[in-house]
């Protein structure tokens, strides 16, 4: 039948991944309280997710959201452009342009159809786009949706991205670099400020990820806050599912700018708008981020802790990894870890290079110092082990 060759394909790709330790399985995970999380019958202490402040389980963001849901519907029926553009976004696009420091913002359904939305809105064949080669793999994706050369640099290697440059702008139109503001796999931050003034130098246009900058750095404004001062990058993508605790993604811009995306971006002309009671609940998270100074300082400080417990360098962000090497040890520290009560997921190949397996450990607002305490001589037990 014309069906078993498919079913053949898979098989055999399933079998590789399987051999390589590489294959991937949804696992029931319902995050039952603010840190809290349960797999199976198993109660766990997450240090998995990415609700950095826990306002996913806010009392006030959830009223946000059932108050918009009985006023406004629980889906939004159509796409922006269409009918869509509930009364609701207006408010939140505001909020983030105030936030990021930009005339304009606009909102897409979530940070990865941002990014293959705005990048080829913006880029085309005869431009360049140079970017960080830890970029997330959506920065990657929305870059060769443009068409666009690519050059990849070393890892927050400005010099390597100057030398790359000088040999290869002229032959371009235009060129947009694009790093994230925290890196999503490593916690650490890009040099925002290097790449701004090198951006200049270069009539380069620089664009970052922001996804796990927002709400935790720059006291809750993102990494574009270098010394309490807002540096202009003039286009800044970021997230609503993370440090926000809803879902939704964003570019926070010029005016001009921003009406270009809302009439060339793809994802978002051709996809439904976001419910009401999401856009709520993140209006309603964004003016506690804003407002709530010492709930976005907890993050870091309880990653901070960690680190100085496990005498590792200093965390940027609260993101901090154990690196392990293989898929094996990272398995199997995973497991460990599981079975004292944690939950921290091994990341493995091609989400990170290979021989560069690890445990993925996020801090949030939810956690005690105890916890974090406990935890740490957890994960040194872990690592011990394999």
């Amino acid at each position: 039948m014309t069906q078993d060759s498919l079913q053949q394909f898979a098989h055999e790709k399933l079998v590789r991944l399987e051999a390589q330790l590489l294959q991937r399985e949804l696992v029931i995970t319902d995050r039952i309280a603010p840190g809290i999380t349960r797999r199976g019958a198993t109660q766990l202490i997450s240090f998995a997710c990415n609700d950095y402040l826990s306002l996913s389980r806010h009392p006030d963001v959830i009223q946000a959201s059932e108050e918009a849901t009985r006023r406004l519907g629980v889906g939004a029926g159509a796409s922006r452009l269409v009918t869509g553009n509930h009364s609701l976004y207006q408010r939140l696009e505001a909020q983030l342009a105030k936030l990021k420091g930009t005339e304009d913002a606009i909102v897409f359904g979530s940070g990865y159809l941002t990014n293959i939305g705005a990048i080829p809105a913006l880029m085309g064949r005869s431009d360049l786009i140079l970017m960080d080669e830890a970029c997330h793999s959506c920065l990657y994706s929305g870059a060769r949706l443009a068409r666009s050369r690519i050059f990849t640099f070393k890892h927050n290697d400005v010099g390597d991205a100057a030398e790359l440059l000088r040999l290869h702008r002229n032959e371009y139109r235009y060129c947009l670099l694009l790093t994230e503001g925290v890196f999503s796999m490593d916690g650490d931050r890009a040099p925002i400020a290097a790449l701004l003034k090198l951006a200049n130098e270069f009539d380069v246009w620089l664009m970052t990820d922001d996804a796990h900058g927002l709400g935790v750095v720059g006291d809750g404004r993102g990494s574009n806050i270098d010394a309490g001062t807002a540096l202009p990058v003039p286009l800044q993508m970021g997230t609503l599912s993370k440090a926000v605790g809803a879902y939704g993604g964003y570019l926070c811009t010029s005016r001009a700018v921003a009406d270009l995306i809302r009439n060339r971006a793809r994802s978002l002309i051709y996809s439904t708008a976001l419910p009401p009671g999401t856009v709520a609940a993140a209006s309603k998270a964004l003016e506690i981020i804003a407002t709530d100074k010492a709930l976005v300082r907890k993050p870091i400080e309880r990653a901070r802790l960690f680190t100085d417990k496990l005498g590792l360098p200093t965390a940027q962000s609260s993101i901090v990894p154990l690196l392990l090497g293989s898929s094996e040890r990272a398995l199997k520290a995973s497991e460990h870890l599981q079975q004292a009560g944690y939950l921290v997921v091994a990341i493995r190949p091609p989400t990170v290079p290979v021989d560069t397996a690890r445990l993925r450990c996020t801090f949030s607002a939810a956690h005690e110092t105890a916890d974090v305490e406990a935890f740490a001589r957890a994960a040194a037990e872990a690592l011990a082990a394999v």
